[in-house]
Formats: structure tokens, C-alpha cells, sequence
């Protein structure tokens, strides 16, 4: 697994979000109190706290262009099939499965109840910039995108400004899930407040979820200390992905441009971590869609990946 974002606690009811305590999930530890790193070896995570309820923004939202939102959406199936589970440059965690949880719904695009995707994160993440990449395209074989921006992680923190996307106006339509993304704070940082800038606060009924499966009693390779960690990501709670799925440092040095083209090329090792952790959740993705559509299913990357996770 790759590191996990310095988690947030459950939204403290104050007006500034602060980045707080985190670790990476898998292959060290990343522990930030203001803007102390410490890199030690376990899981990758982020932890802050949460904002106010409303939705601010500072800048202007730059919307991804059409050219890498077809890159990003429209990988070929033989890149899944020969990516697999396999990356040369950096171990890749597969999404934990839960037992005997309610199913999460929302409503598709067709207003049908369908599995609910929801991803809880922040801009300012370099954990949540990495595992967007692999989010965004294994939904993207499920359904479509609309408002997708570009954005990077933080410019003072580790893995500085990691080229990403931000969910903050992003809206998905598909028939057989759906999603709901939530951005917590913007990668502005006030040296002041020692803060980022609030974006956008779960529903209750999302930070519920989020309050009861980013835990240890759920996610058994997490310590106490890990709990509320960024980025979060239930499918359905039926899977949950707790930090992200393999390190930024495979994205280190390369524009948002460069890793999308290269998403074609299946011999790309940046290529391979980010579609082996899409194949990871594609897998969990169709046992909420029994297995539709049956093209995608029973693609060989995504039977490679049900295999490793012996679903």
C-alpha cells in the first residue's frame, strides 16, 4: 500500500480545518503536525479536520480538458489486461472488503436505486492526488464524467504538488452506481491559522459512514492512531480503501499531462501502479454490480485482481 493522507477527524464543529496527525498505508508512515514530516515505516494516511458546512473556494476552478479527461476515461482494455495487479515500481494495496455491512445506495442517472461510491478527501493530499488517478478510471468503465478540474497537492507538503484532479464540482452518470465525492479543504495554506482553506463538508449521513468505517474495528491492518484518515473511499460499504493505493512518489517529477498520456502504454511503470490499483477497484466494483458489465468483469485484469483478493 502507499501512504495515506494525514487523516481528518470527524468535522470539529470550528471554522478552520487544520492538518493534524497521519500515516501512509503500506509502505511508510507519514505522521504531519503543521508542517513537520515524519517518514517512518507503515501505512499512508492524512488526517485534518473538517470544515465549516458551506462550500468556499479561492481561485479560479480550472476544468481538466477535454484531451486528458478522454485519456484518463478511455484507457484501452488491453492496458487493464496487461497491467494486471502488477507494478514494477511500487507495491499496490487492493480495496479491504467488509462482512455482513448494509449495502450503501444513491440513485444512477436512469433514477433507479443502485451501490454508492463515496470518497472523502482534500485538495491540499498528496495521498488523495494519487489515488483520484485510479478512482476516476476504474468508475470511468461503469459510467461518465462531467466537471472534473485540475488541481495539485500541496506546495509545502511531502510529495509537493502532486498533479491531480479535485471532485469539488465533478458530477458522475452511470446505471449502475453511484458517487458522491467531498472535498474538505483546498491546497491553500495559511501560515497564520497553520490551515488550508474549507471546501466542502460531508452530509450527516456521510460523515457517519466515514466516522464508523475509517476504524481499526473495520480496517484490521489500521492502528488507533490511523483512524479518520484521507483519502477514504467506501464502495458501497462493502470495500472500504483507507489512504491511497500506492505511493505518490511514482508520480514525482511528471505533469498531469505526461501521466495521462502515458496511460495508453501499458509499459509505463507510472502506468502500472495507477491501472493495477484501478483493476484492485474495478474487482470490488463489479460484486456491487453483479458483475456488469460482463465485458469489464471478466476482462482479464479485473479476474486477476478478483483472484488476488480471492473474491
Amino acid at each position: 500500500m502507499a501512504k495515506k493522507s494525514p487523516a481528518k477527524k470527524s468535522p470539529a464543529k470550528t471554522s478552520n480545518a487544520k492538518a493534524s496527525n497521519g500515516r501512509p498505508a503500506g509502505l511508510f508512515t507519514w505522521i504531519a503536525v503543521g508542517l513537520v514530516v515524519v517518514v517512518v515505516a507503515a501505512l499512508v494516511i492524512i488526517k485534518v479536520v473538517s470544515g465549516p458546512a458551506t462550500t468556499t473556494t479561492t481561485g479560479a476552478f480550472q476544468a481538466t480538458d477535454a484531451t486528458t479527461v478522454s485519456e484518463l476515461t478511455t484507457i484501452p482494455s488491453s492496458v487493464f489486461n496487461t497491467v494486471g495487479v502488477t507494478s514494477p515500481v511500487a507495491p499496490v494495496s487492493a480495496p479491504f472488503q467488509l462482512k455482513g455491512q448494509p449495502l450503501l445506495t444513491g440513485t444512477s442517472s436512469a433514477g433507479t436505486k443502485v451501490p454508492k461510491i463515496l470518497y472523502v478527501g482534500a485538495e491540499y493530499c498528496p495521498f488523495c492526488a494519487a489515488e483520484r488517478w485510479s478512482t476516476i478510471i476504474a468508475l470511468s468503465r461503469f459510467g461518465t464524467w462531467k466537471g472534473l478540474g485540475n488541481t495539485t497537492s500541496s506546495s509545502i507538503d511531502v510529495y509537493a504538488s502532486t498533479p491531480t484532479f479535485t471532485f469539488v464540482k465533478a458530477s458522475y452518470s452511470s446505471k449502475y452506481l453511484a458517487f458522491s465525492g467531498v472535498e474538505e479543504l483546498n491546497n491553500v495554506y495559511n501560515p497564520a491559522t497553520k490551515t488550508y482553506g474549507p471546501l466542502q463538508t460531508p452530509t450527516p449521513a456521510e460523515q457517519a459512514i466515514f466516522s464508523k468505517y475509517d476504524t481499526p474495528k473495520y480496517i484490521k491492518t489500521m492502528t488507533a492512531a490511523d483512524t479518520g484518515s484521507i483519502p477514504f473511499v467506501s464502495f458501497g460499504n462493502q470495500f472500504v480503501q483507507s489512504g491511497a493505493s500506492y505511493t505518490p512518489a511514482t508520480l514525482a517529477g511528471l505533469t498531469r499531462s505526461q501521466i495521462a498520456g502515458a496511460l495508453s502504454d501499458p509499459t509505463s511503470p507510472v502506468t502500472a501502479a495507477i491501472v493495477a490499483s484501478a483493476n484492485y477497484q474495478v474487482a470490488a466494483l463489479c460484486t456491487l454490480t453483479k458483475q456488469q458489465p460482463s465485458n469489464v468483469c471478466t476482462s482479464s485484469g479485473v479476474v486477476a485482481a478478483k483472484k488476488a483478493m480471492k473474491l
